[in-house]
């Protein structure tokens, strides 16, 4: 009978974060792999857990994950964990994942933090729709191709950023974005935890002004604000507001909200009325 495969959170800062089922599997798995058996064994031992780890990481991942998937195979259950947060959602895992899937083997998530979701929930910033993509990347040419293609994204954007290139990548955002709302998510469920909210630009210059800037950060940005064009005839803009109940002029006033124009202005428009 093969063994499970656990996907378990772990607290991206607060001990206190970690979940009671969490700990519950932590001791009663076979091992756990893990990215930095350092970082993981002061996680362990501050919650009296001692284990067989294994390290499980971006330059060994391919060949461990295959014999992670050979002890799986043979009945013990393991765990992976990362650093911080939930594992895979930009740490390494994937692989082991669809090799132990591939395998037949059970795999069940354990969740618990991320500071995707504890930076959002915070930020201020619409949370209907939002888009997770990782890490900026580390040049500036890179990172506005990028924004450039995330520009006419409805949702809120968030990336994970390093503290030494965070002023650079909202000076790109400013550039290629302009004047959107920004959430810089820094040192989130640790002492110095802190929200900095307003423009790009305004964000840069609160973190410019200190001497350092330091700590884990995750930045947001919030979805324009700019209605996108609606190339509909005016004409057949006003009937359809007429067809769901509104009075002539009513619909013009309406359509001319939606535009942006003015309702004389779309009123001129659909009758060819020059006012004259």
């Amino acid at each position: 009978m093969t063994g499970t495969l656990y996907i378990i959170a772990t607290p991206i800062g607060n001990l206190e974060d970690i979940t009671l089922r969490a700990l519950r599997v932590l001791r009663e798995v076979d091992w756990i792999a893990c990215e930095d058996t350092r970082q993981t064994r002061k996680l362990l031992e501050h919650f009296g857990i001692a284990k067989p780890m294994f390290s499980y990481h971006d330059h060994n991942e391919a060949a461990r994950a295959a014999e992670l998937v050979e002890r799986l195979n043979s009945g013990g259950s393991g765990a992976l964990v990362s650093d911080a947060g939930t594992p895979l959602i930009s740490d390494p895992g994937y692989r082991l994942v669809r090799a132990a899937i591939a395998a037949g083997i059970s795999v069940v998530p354990i969740p618990g933090a991320s500071a995707v979701v504890s930076a959002l929930s915070a930020a201020g910033l619409p949370t209907d729709a939002f888009r997770f993509c990782g890490f900026l990347p580390p040049k500036s040419s890179q990172r506005r191709k990028i924004l450039e293609q995330l520009k006419p994204d409805t949702a809120t954007v968030i990336f994970y950023e390093t503290p030494h290139r965070i002023l650079e990548a909202l000076d790109d955002v400013t550039a290629v974005m302009g004047p959107r709302p920004v959430v810089v998510a820094r040192e989130l469920t640790k002492l110095h935890e802190e929200f900095l909210r307003g423009t790009a630009a305004e964000v840069h210059a609160v973190l410019a002004s200190r001497p350092s800037v330091k700590g884990e950060i995750t930045l947001l940005i919030g979805k324009t604000d700019v209605v996108q064009a609606d190339d509909t005839p005016l004409e057949d803009a006003v009937r359809a507001a007429e067809q769901q109940g509104l009075p002539r002029m009513e619909a013009i006033k309406q359509v001319a909200r939606q535009r942006g124009l003015s309702k004389r202005e779309v009123y001129r428009l659909i009758t060819g009325d020059g006012g004259r």
